[in-house]
């Protein structure tokens, strides 16, 4: 690898899906994880209740790998949580993969969460030392310690007295044997959102998977509260207060993560990121034969730069749809690998022209510049590298897994360093001001990778493994069934 630098996305996290009050919860829960797979495929699990046994079943793959021929009515019942996971903290396990099912005291929880707790190390520190075992390396495990705490157990309000201890981003799903929860963090660094299905309810990370299930979009679960769903409907409690104009809602979330048909922080993301390719061609113009995008997460600014430039658009690169996103293997020899076959050149369409290449980010630079390369060999005259995105330099701490600014390009160098480390003719990024200009209300979004300015203080610093003992060995586990 080349200085080091590894990658030219950010790695994320996960997808949930949670159903209330259909007939068969898990086959509609696999449609769900399905349309989310893009937030996740190292592993995926499904947990459902049908009012007395709590079935599970997870496993490490994709979402159509793990449940390959899988009779439905193994996994029986009309409540149920589903997760898609990327691992940000804890390493590539099958026992790591969510839902988390536990039994406490008072019977069976499951949990599953997306984003990442920046005062788990401390809080698992604190149980392990007052003799309490943990069974996974993943910070989402605290939660199910806070919830069978006494402190909290004999109180009211117990989940969101829990949840009141977290620091940090999350979603979280957590489903009893005849209830379904959600909740988002008070800064709302993830999405999540409601849906109905006839008289049912439907919970995701996003809206794409709600239209993909046949359910219609409610509302976003707001920061700091906690949804309740029961045989007596939706109840919302709220468990911290969100100050509005002051969110954190994580901008990645638009110009990367979500599929450009979600609706995301009260914005469709496909629109977002049309205005910005359209403001990319106002800020970086360049004398061009054609514009091209780094399919898929840029295609929609590449859309925008053509638009705006009146530069015409063209397929420079072909994806290979089954190969999965590279920044989602976990390794680093794995994502090596997997940017070799994921892309093909078009070289008809780039041989002797001038091309502008829109992409969405540059977090490590490797793949950028075997793009650039392979560009180059197909005949390429000039190539200008346009990003949907400001320079990445600060690490994140909150469910993005580059967590060190030793991983990140222009943490290392400048603009034309970059540049020239990766080949192109001229390389423009969208400023911070850009990056904020759909936005209504811009101190709602968290920009610390690009700014520095972190809302949240973050106890410790760690990468995805910090959680690891390398004490524990588990090989795969079977489908859990328990009778409350």
């Amino acid at each position: 690898m080349n200085s080091g630098i590894l990658d030219d996305h950010p790695l994320e996290h996960c997808g949930l899906f949670g159903v209330y009050g259909v007939p068969a919860a898990a086959p509609l829960i696999f449609t769900g994880l399905f349309a989310l797979q893009h937030r996740g495929q190292e592993g995926a699990g499904i947990v459902v209740s049908d009012g007395t046994q709590v079935s599970s079943a997870k496993g490490l793959g994709l979402v159509s790998e793990v449940f390959a021929g899988r009779p439905w009515d193994t996994l029986p019942g009309s409540i149920g949580i589903g997760h898609v996971r990327y691992s940000t903290t804890g390493a590539s396990r099958v026992q790591n993969v969510q839902p988390l099912v536990v039994e406490c005291v008072d019977g069976i929880w499951a949990v599953a969460h997306n984003g990442n707790l920046v005062n788990a190390a401390r809080l698992r520190r604190m149980y392990q030392e007052a003799g309490a075992i943990f069974q996974t390396s993943t910070d989402s495990e605290v939660l199910v310690h806070l919830l069978a705490d006494p402190m909290f157990r004999t109180r009211p309000g117990r989940v969101g007295r829990a949840l009141g201890e977290l620091k940090g981003a999350y979603s979280f799903l957590l489903m009893t044997r005849d209830c379904l929860m959600a909740a988002r963090d008070p800064m709302g660094f993830r999405p999540l959102s409601i849906g109905r299905i006839g008289g049912a309810w439907v919970v995701a990370s996003e809206t794409c998977a709600l239209r993909q299930t046949g359910a219609e979009f409610v509302r976003d679960v707001e920061p700091g509260e906690l949804v309740i769903i029961d045989a007596g409907g939706l109840h919302s409690t709220r468990f911290a207060d969100a100050r509005a104009g002051h969110l954190s809602q994580c901008v990645f979330e638009v110009v990367y993560f979500a599929r450009p048909d979600s609706r995301v922080f009260g914005s469709n993301v496909h629109q977002v990121r049309l205005q910005y390719g359209m403001r990319l061609a106002e800020e970086h113009p360049v004398d061009a034969d054609i514009v091209i995008a780094v399919p898929d997460s840029g295609n929609s600014a590449a859309l925008g730069y053509s638009r705006k430039s009146g530069i015409p658009m063209d397929f420079g690169f072909i994806r290979n749809h089954y190969v999965g996103r590279t920044f989602i293997m976990p390794q680093t020899d794995a994502r090596s690998q997997g940017v070799d076959i994921k892309l093909s050149v078009l070289s008809e369409v780039v041989d002797g022209k001038r091309v502008v290449v829109v992409d969405d980010s540059i977090v490590r630079g490797t793949t950028a510049q075997r793009r650039v390369s392979s560009l180059r060999d197909a005949g390429a005259r000039e190539i200008h590298m346009r990003i949907s995105s400001p320079p990445t330099i600060h690490p994140c701490h909150f469910g993005i897994d580059f967590a060190t600014e030793k991983e990140l390009a222009a943490a290392q160098r400048g603009i034309d360093e970059i540049r020239t480390f990766i080949g192109a003719d001229s390389l423009g990024y969208l400023s911070v001001d850009g990056l904020l200009s759909p936005f209504a209300c811009r101190g709602n979004f968290c920009t610390a990778c690009f700014t520095g300015d972190y809302r949240i203080p973050v106890d410790e610093a760690s990468g995805k493994l910090g959680l690891e003992t390398g004490q524990l060995s588990f090989g795969d586990l079977p489908v859990r069934k328990g009778t409350v």
